[in-house]
């Protein structure tokens, strides 16, 4: 029994060590605050996402879109906001299946409107995430193994 339980421990060790590089892909997005708004979407593997298509959301109607267009071969997109509709602006940047919704605030000062940086969601898990999503697959394969290493009843 004890060799058994090293079999499946020392196999899954070794399926662990020899993990195989995923060809999935998160978005990036960017942009550059100037008084239009840059925005330059690429795949995390550095990829630009070409002729992918744009949605602008406006601070008063974030249902109803503001702008509809699509990105340039580099995957760079400019547009200028109505800057008498002071909030946050969303944009939408979407191609077969991958996309990320960008926020940009845009706040009143006293020296008029002010477009300032927004960040976009983080793709990668962080390390806790990645430490509970390993615990989970090494919990559930032990479960499977204990489910079937148990004698059937007579």
């Amino acid at each position: 029994m004890r060799s058994y339980w090293s079999a499946i421990f020392g196999g899954l060790g070794i399926i662990g060590l020899q993990s195989v590089p995923v060809w999935g892909h998160g978005v990036v997005i960017t942009h550059e605050v100037q008084r239009a708004i840059a925005i330059q979407a690429r795949y995390d593997t550095g990829e630009p996402m070409a002729a992918a298509q744009v949605t602008v959301y406006a601070p008063d109607d974030p249902t109803t879109p503001w702008l509809t267009d699509t990105t340039t071969a580099d995957g760079e997109f400019l547009f200028t906001p109505d800057l008498g509709q002071p909030g946050t602006w969303e944009v939408q940047v979407r191609q077969a299946g991958h996309g990320q919704i960008l926020a940009i605030p845009i706040t009143e000062t006293a020296a008029g409107l002010e477009i300032t940086s927004g960040e976009a969601a983080q793709g990668a898990p962080n390390p806790l995430q990645r430490g509970l999503m390993i615990g989970s697959v090494v919990w559930g394969c032990v479960g499977t193994a204990l489910f079937f290493s148990r004698k059937p009843k007579a």
